[in-house]
């Protein structure tokens, strides 16, 4: 029933997207608060607790202010662009199931393990590929493939953490990308020079980093175990793995261009569209039921901490916005980027990771940042405010001990949250933020 509930959220805001219909967004803001509640009995504790607490905060500020029903169901109904996103992107992994494209993978990470620094490069190469699709997801993947090597804990940690987080930067597939473009009224197209620059640098400074750790300490050969080599047929799989998401986001890029569409609302389509068109084209229907079954009886119904989590704290940031809180930040902000544009970039980098270190989700403070602060009054311009942000939110990703990165990664590398963040990645990210507020020092304007 779960399931149902959250598909029609989704279905009923694409269609409002193109109806602008007012009674129809109460319709989908009624059926987003029923999610809501029917994913609170099923969600984790701290998620569940974090939620509720966001959500009735939200709720009261924004009825504080005056604005009553509508203002409440607006502040819902902003968020719903990036739960119709998180929920509807997993559908693109059906096209790679049906393509056979892990099994490609796998057999290319096998036959790089005997030399580590090469396994590391494929490791956070195929991330920086497949994490903009599959999210979270690719990981999971990944340790599958990697799990009975017993790599180095360190050695997972610094490849999870670095590949994965290469596309929050600028996967329109991310939350990240999505939700502060979007607020932000940033097309993508104009932002995606910038965020896939600073994506591309990141990965090769986490494997410069990565060889410069392995000379320090050494991977014992004894570990790794037989070549395996990878077939003709397997490499023409990575190709056409390679090529489908580059097609993939040439496709958002051109629909962005010519309809001026919600860059949120083209990725919902596409991640609707392309499993139909691949399953149509190559007629695999009764391969694809299975896999689509799937996606509605087990991955729709396990998005409860998602649901809890962006809701509430999407609704958090609307309420906080105008607030006494929020003016005081804005106007600091405002005094910091009039002294210097690093102060500024810092004093956010700062505001946001001490927040979300404790546990705030990143969309409510992000997302209430964006809403709040006016690039003009700052004296830059939007992609370079979009940037700070994303920065920080990349950095939240990766060092906070609650974030879902952090969590996957501490379990599967047996190591804690902490020594996951700062202890093996803390240089890294800090060497990535700091090439990243230098190179946008200089294209601000």
């Amino acid at each position: 029933m779960r399931s149902y509930l959250i598909l029609g959220m989704c279905t009923l805001f694409i269609i409002q997207y193109f109806l602008d219909v007012v009674w129809l967004q109460y319709a989908v803001v009624l059926l987003s608060l029923l999610a809501f509640l029917g994913s609170a009995g099923h969600a984790d504790r701290f998620p569940r607790i974090l939620g509720l607490v966001m959500m009735c905060a939200g709720i009261i500020i924004e009825w504080s202010k005056g604005t009553g029903v509508a203002g409440i169901s607006v502040g819902i109904f902003l968020i719903l662009p990036l739960l119709s996103l998180i929920t509807l992107a997993p559908l693109l992994a059906i096209p790679l199931k049906l393509g056979g494209y892990f099994e490609s993978v796998s057999r290319l990470l096998h036959n790089l393990l005997h030399h580590p620094q090469k396994l590391y490069a494929g490791i956070t190469g195929t991330l920086f590929f497949v994490s903009p699709i599959l999210n979270l997801g690719s990981v999971r993947i990944i340790n599958e493939f990697l799990e009975d090597l017993k790599l180095p804990p360190a050695m997972s940690a610094k490849s999870y953490v670095v590949g994965f987080s290469t596309a929050l930067m600028w996967s329109p597939y991310f939350a990240s990308v999505s939700l502060v473009l979007h607020y932000l009224k940033v097309p993508f197209k104009e932002y995606f020079i910038y965020g896939m620059g600073i994506s591309i640098l990141s990965l090769l400074v986490g494997n410069l980093f990565f060889a410069i750790w392995e000379k320090r300490n050494p991977i014992e050969r004894d570990e790794i175990s037989s070549f395996q080599p990878i077939e003709k047929k397997q490499r023409r799989k990575l190709f056409e793995l390679v090529l489908f998401v580059a097609l993939l986001m040439t496709t958002c890029l051109l629909i962005e261009s010519v309809t001026k569409w919600s860059m949120i609302v083209i990725v919902c389509l596409v991640s609707i569209l392309v499993p139909l068109f691949i399953t149509a084209v190559t007629a695999k229907w009764k391969q694809a039921k299975p896999l689509w079954i799937d996606f509605r009886d087990r991955a729709v119904p396990m998005m409860n901490n998602e649901i809890m989590l962006f809701m509430s704290a999407g609704m958090l940031a609307f309420a906080l916005k105008g607030t006494s809180v929020m003016n005081g930040v804005s106007q600091f902000l405002k005094v910091m980027a009039d002294q210097s544009f690093f102060l500024f970039a810092l004093a956010v980098l700062l505001i946001v990771f001490c927040l979300t270190y404790i546990g705030i989700h990143q969309i409510a403070v992000v997302g209430a940042l964006a809403m709040q602060l006016n690039p003009a009054e700052l004296g830059i311009n939007s992609i370079s405010l979009a940037f700070i942000l994303l920065l920080t939110w990349y950095i939240s990703t990766a060092l906070s001990p609650f974030s879902g990165l952090n969590l996957m990664v501490s379990r599967f590398s047996r190591l804690s949250g902490v020594q996951v963040g700062l202890r093996v990645n803390g240089l890294y990210i800090l060497t990535v933020v700091t090439i990243g507020i230098a190179a946008i020092s200089f294209l601000r304007w």
